[in-house]
């Protein structure tokens, strides 16, 4: 069967981030994308000019459309916006229980602007969490779900990869793109163990939907029924040659996107 993934996650009008971006890394890595979207923005390279939230009854309504119809193989979860939101996303994911979730915790854009109300941090943790495979916070998300200041070390990457596993999920990327040094080093965490992936760090200001393109790219594999080992290396690879390519193009003035089919032209 075709493999399937569906994106719940904010629009984003410049096409960089968000649903766009989703959609764009599913048909790269060959898997057929659907989506319920969660938030319409108005934003382009240089940030975010307005946010308008998708009523929690139609956030449901299109989760239901899709799965009642669609062999869902996985589920990326992006941009939830409100606690409302994040609550019917649960419910739907309870009553339709796909085999894969995973939850990228965006809380801000490249551009700096808030896309999670801060009172619905804790309904994100405590509603989402438990029912995701992999969470996929950067250096700031993670120190910010917890509490902590950003970690500078591998241990404390490690120590607080171990405590955001705690909150229910099964494992956790801490994604090291924030981070320094020549290489950019993303740690998947689990009960077992903590695997180190590195890649070299490059030097572009073309960043734009790098968390939403790799958090897809993992649920891409695990459509096409790769391991979460596996899933996770392959799209970090993807990623790391997807922001290599991006100064291929010339896209807006602010942080310009990444280049989803940079292995096609």
């Amino acid at each position: 069967m075709t493999p399937v993934a569906l994106t719940i996650a904010g629009s984003d009008s410049s096409g960089g981030a968000g649903i766009q971006a989703d959609l764009k890394s599913f048909a790269a890595l060959g898997v057929y994308g659907a989506s319920a979207i969660t938030a319409l923005t108005a934003q382009n390279t240089t940030g975010v000019s307005g946010i308008h939230p998708v009523p929690a009854s139609f956030v449901t309504a299109q989760i239901d459309a899709v799965f009642s119809d669609l062999a869902v193989g996985a589920v990326k979860i992006g941009m939830v916006a409100q606690a409302e939101t994040i609550a019917a996303i649960a419910d739907g994911l309870m009553r339709w229980a796909p085999r894969h979730v995973v939850l990228d915790p965006v809380m801000v854009a490249t551009s700096g602007d808030r896309l999670l109300a801060v009172e619905a941090v804790d309904a994100l943790k405590t509603l989402l969490f438990p029912l995701a495979s992999l969470i996929t916070p950067n250096l700031p998300e993670a120190a910010a779900l917890l509490n902590e200041p950003v970690a500078e070390s591998e241990a404390d990457v490690e120590r607080q990869g171990k405590r955001l596993l705690a909150m229910g999920c099964r494992a956790v990327l801490v994604k090291g793109g924030h981070g320094h040094g020549a290489d950019s080093i993303d740690y998947l965490i689990d009960a077992e163990r903590s695997i180190a992936l590195a890649a070299p760090r490059i030097a572009t200001a073309n960043t734009h939907g790098t968390g939403c393109s790799l958090s897809s790219a993992i649920a891409a594999g695990l459509a096409k029924g790769e391991s979460m080992e596996t899933s996770v290396r392959n799209a970090k690879a993807w990623i790391t040659e997807a922001i290599a390519a991006a100064d291929r193009f010339a896209v807006g003035h602010g942080h310009g996107p990444v280049h989803h089919f940079h292995k096609y032209y």
